[in-house]
């Protein structure tokens, strides 16, 4: 397999700017590290120099204060930023890690952490989101809070996300980079990307090495 050098700013901005009925947005500010990928071969993109976890406290579908890494430390965990009115593409992604998060063991079912983090925090109350999450997966860590903390959160992760605006119809759309970024359980860094074509085997394929801190 060869194995190819990019800038993360470059990558991510590619992947964010093609978004599908979740919008799209642009941010300067994107982290720059390496990543090695063949893209060809696989949907995971593993990188040479691994994102911090975010430094966020926000609140949980109970309304409870949730403190991201102190509460996923050291376990295997998978982030993703969307919203629950989105139409298409956050759905699908929770859908795909779902369905193959259910063909593992229960045992490493339980020690998984997908954590989703609403894009638009307005409409997205703790309540609201727990209601939807129950209706995909009722273990998924479904987080809320103020806007600013979100979009600072996912800078880090080199995620765009732009306020909700309304579109030409008068709708409310949340433009957010699509991107999971998967964390390993033995350094708490974010070591894989996956986009938003990343289907059900690929998670299925990967989600046993991604367990245990192992790239794809």
């Amino acid at each position: 397999m060869r194995k190819k050098t990019f800038a993360a700013a470059a990558l991510l901005a590619a992947a964010s700017l093609t978004l599908s009925a979740c919008g799209s947005g642009a941010d300067s500010d994107k982290p720059v590290t390496m990543v090695s990928e063949d893209t060809s071969q696989q949907a995971a993109t593993v990188l040479d120099k691994p994102f911090e976890k975010p430094d966020l406290v926000l609140t949980d579908t109970e309304g409870k204060e949730y403190d991201l890494r102190e509460q996923t430390a050291g376990k295997p965990t998978l982030i993703y930023f969307g919203y629950t009115h989105c139409p298409d593409v956050c759905p699908l992604t929770m859908n795909n890690i779902t369905v193959a998060k259910k063909q593992l063991p229960q045992a490493e079912q339980d020690k998984l952490r997908v954590v989703f983090v609403s894009t638009d925090p307005e409409r997205d109350t703790p309540a609201a989101l727990g209601k939807w999450l129950k209706g995909i997966d009722p273990q998924v860590v479904g987080l809320t809070g103020d806007f600013d903390t979100v979009q600072a959160g996912a800078r880090t992760l080199g995620i765009s996300i732009d306020p909700p605006t309304k579109d030409k119809n008068g709708k409310i759309v949340s433009a957010h980079g699509t991107q999971v970024v998967a964390f390993s359980p033995k350094s708490d860094a974010g070591y894989v990307l996956y986009g938003e074509d990343a289907t059900v085997q690929d998670y299925t394929k990967d989600l046993p090495k991604l367990l245990k801190g192992e790239n794809p």
